[in-house]
This record gives C-alpha cells, structure tokens and sequence, in this order.
C-alpha cells in the first residue's frame, strides 16, 4: 500500500527535461535551470527566462522545457541568489522592490544569465532573448532598455513603471508586452507612460491587451478569482504564448 501511495506521489510530480545551471554574478552565486532542445542540428538560440517575484520555481522550469521543444536553449534564471527564496508575498515584495529600486543591479543579474547562457555548447550567442513574467516582465523590458545585447524581449504581465529619474534613450531590441487588460497592479497611466517611452525611444514593439485577463494570466497557481487582482486566463495564456512564438521566430 506504501509503495502504490509513493508511486502515486511520484507520478504526480513534474517531470523537467533540463538540469540546475550554477552560475555567478561576481561573487553572488546563482542557481538557475538550463534546458536544450534535442537532437539540435548547428547553434541554436538562446532564451533567458526571468522569474515572478517568488522566485524560479517549476512555472519557469516548465517555460523552459516548453522553449526547448520548440528548438531554443533556454535557462530560467536566478535573480536572487542560491537560496534565496521568499517564504510569502510579503517577503517576495519586499525582495522584488529592492531590484526594482536598483535598476543597475537588476540588469547586470540578467546580463549574467545571459552571459551563462551563451556560454552553453551549441547556443549562437548573436540570437538571443529575454522573456520574463510579472516581475520577470519588468526584467525584460529593462534588458532592452538597458540596451543589452539581445534581439528582443518579451513581458508577459509584467510591471510597466520606471524610475522618475529615468531617461529614455534608443532602443535596440524588439519589444512585445502581452498585458491584462483589467490587470488592476498596472495602472493605465502607466501603460500610456510606457507607449510615450517606447515612442520616444524609437523601439519596435508590440503591446497586446488581452481582454477580461488581470495579473499572472499565465500562471495555473494563481488560481481563477479575478477579484484577488492576480488570476490564470487560459484563453490569455494560450495566446499570448502564440504571440512570444511568433515573435521569437521573427527575431531569429
């Protein structure tokens, strides 16, 4: 009975293609999740996949995996640090801000994992991308605007705000935001901020409003009460994936 009880178990518990990446940030260490696609004929391109604000956990696992069956290295990235997870939404807030509060620090952890990324046999290091979701969105879209070296970036429910001391400067790298259109942590002036910014920084981007989804659209665990603010769309999730699909295959 005990073992039909932990077979059960088992076969319940997420089954991940990839492996733990270690990396560094100058002396920070850092624990990421690196996934390849199969059977690769020549170098491919790399995806760094940028957490929500609890940290990597299986959802970016999964990104990953996912990514590598559609023939793209991909790691999920470490922006905290090995061990250095938030035990609860307040802790993961309080995390979350001071990289917010410290843009500088924010892009160099993401430079990083770009840097650990390229590193990877195999991994054409002149196609790469930075996709993020919800506080990972904000990285994303500091990857471009910190004119790191990618071909473009993705932010799905990602945090749209800047800096009041930031100045806008040319963007490089495309840019696509797949948005709640009720996300009610992203006020509308800051959507209209950030369109004034990307205007102004000559970027090509795309921004998609994905009717009746509200913050982390794509993550199951959110639950489904859009009341809470923070809730999984299905119909948001499969399309806004589509959207980064096709995005990507531009790019590349």
């Amino acid at each position: 009975m005990r073992r039909a009880a932990l077979a059960l178990s088992l076969a319940v518990l997420p089954a991940f293609a990839g492996q733990p990446l270690t990396y560094g940030n100058g002396p920070v260490k850092l624990a990421g999740y690196l996934s390849l696609p199969a059977n690769a004929k020549g170098k491919v391109p790399g995806v760094v996949v940028i957490h929500q604000w609890m940290g990597l956990t299986d959802h970016e696992r999964k990104v990953s995996d996912d990514l590598a069956k559609l023939g793209y290295a991909a790691l999920a990235a470490d922006i905290y640090g090995e061990g250095v997870r938030p035990k609860d939404g307040a802790e993961a807030g309080k995390l979350a801000g001071s990289y917010k509060g410290d843009r500088a620090l924010y892009r160099r952890r993401i430079a990083a994992a770009l840097d650990a990324l390229k590193a990877q046999k195999g991994v054409d290091g002149a196609r790469m991308a930075v996709i993020g979701f919800c506080f990972g969105g904000t990285g994303a879209l500091e990857a471009a605007r910190g004119g790191l070296p990618v071909k473009g970036v993705v932010s799905f429910h990602g945090g749209l705000d800047v800096p009041a001391d930031f100045k806008p400067g040319a963007v490089s790298a495309k840019v696509l935001v797949c948005h709640g259109a009720d996300d009610p942590f992203v006020p509308a002036k800051d959507v209209a901020a950030f369109q004034d910014e990307m205007r102004t920084s000559k970027a090509d981007y795309v921004f998609v409003a994905y009717a009746g989804a509200v913050h982390a659209f794509t993550q199951k665990e959110a639950g489904g009460d859009n009341s809470k603010g923070a809730a999984y769309n299905e119909a948001a999730h499969r399309r806004s994936w589509q959207h980064m699909r096709d995005f990507l295959a531009e790019i590349f």
